[in-house]
């Protein structure tokens, strides 16, 4: 864990492995630098925020 509130420092890469894109139903990729899950195909990045990915598009921002 990397704070006092538990939160940790990345995901756990079993739920990277059942986790698609609300969009696209296609894979997500990690980018632990941001902090985000990264769809592709739907040019979005979701936050992951004290350890739970946001998985709405109104959330998600937008990739060039």
């Amino acid at each position: 864990m990397s704070d006092a509130f538990h939160t940790p420092s990345s995901v756990d890469p079993r739920l990277l492995e059942v986790l698609v894109c609300p969009i696209t139903r296609g894979k997500l990729d990690y980018d632990r630098e941001a902090n985000e899950l990264i769809s592709k195909g739907a040019k979005l990045a979701f936050p992951i925020r004290e350890g739970v990915p946001i998985m709405l598009p109104e959330e998600a921002r937008q990739l060039d």
